[in-house]
């Protein structure tokens, strides 16, 4: 995904990261004439170099447990293009093997807007950026996989 270049001063990219334990917002700061790098997810900074004398290359940082990095390359003259790779993967290939792997719902509970996360391969359970503690209940159609959402328990 080429970063979003149309923001006032040294931001130059904006992403969004679906993980089981939410969506992370990712932010890009490049100075082209400095050379500063700063990276923030969730409006936490997390990553800062000051005062780097070559414009291109890769950071890399993590997303909760996922390993990810942004490359900058440049195009022509001084235009750069930025990309997000999230699991040794460009963000748009690791957003489709989340579709793949995990079931999300967002729901109002209890007038809370809650968000569930259904991890297919490991059947970890996610609510609003925790993992539950869950139980597999075997039956004649399958399995259910039981939790407790506050005083809520789910089937």
């Amino acid at each position: 995904m080429e970063g979003d270049t149309t923001f006032g001063s040294d931001k130059v990219a904006d992403w969004h990261v679906p993980l089981s334990s939410g969506i992370y917002r990712v932010e890009f700061e490049h100075g082209t004439v400095s050379g500063k790098r700063v990276i923030t997810v969730n409006g936490t900074e997390i990553h800062r170099k000051n005062w780097m004398f070559k414009l291109v290359g890769s950071e890399h940082f993590t997303i909760g447990k996922h390993k990810s990095a942004i490359h900058i390359e440049a195009v022509s003259g001084f235009a750069y293009e930025y990309t997000l790779e999230v699991d040794g993967k460009p963000l748009e290939k690791f957003r489709e093997n989340m579709k793949k792997n995990v079931v999300a719902w967002t729901f109002l509970l209890d007038n809370v807007e809650t968000r569930v996360c259904l991890e297919k391969d490991t059947m970890d359970v996610w609510v609003n950026g925790n993992m539950l503690d869950t139980q597999g209940v075997f039956g004649d159609d399958g399995t259910e996989t039981h939790f407790a959402i506050g005083d809520n328990l789910v089937k």
